[in-house]
């Protein structure tokens, strides 16, 4: 099982891989929003910004998020961790639930290039 350590480095390598990027990738990336990444098993809440392409994790909190972030993800931790990893293809674990992604309509069509 994944700890909340595990879960700080995948998205910090996951940021890293945003900033990376090119193309389509970049520009969906390039957005400017709020986030919270729930980590369902661990019952911790990652709270930051997606911002110039990265990722900026500003606090972990016990329990659901706080406050409504304008990028919702929610998962276990194994799951984030084999999904940085590339063991697991987002669209597959979001098509089949083991992901939930909640945004903005136009946020989503932006991310989309992301999956």
């Amino acid at each position: 099982m994944a700890t909340i350590e595990d879960c700080r480095t995948a998205l910090d390598r996951l940021s890293d891989n945003l900033a990376r990027a090119d193309g389509d990738v970049r520009g969906a990336a390039a957005l400017d929003r709020s986030l919270s990444c729930h980590i369902t098993d661990l019952d911790r809440t990652f709270t930051g910004r997606l911002d110039g392409g990265r990722i900026r994790v500003e606090a972990v909190a016990p329990g659901p998020p706080a406050a409504k972030a304008q990028i919702r993800l929610a998962m276990t931790g194994d799951d984030l961790v084999a999904m940085v990893a590339g063991e697991l293809a987002f669209a597959k674990a979001w098509a089949s639930g083991r992901v939930r992604l909640e945004a903005g309509v136009r946020d989503l069509f932006r991310l989309r290039n992301l999956l």
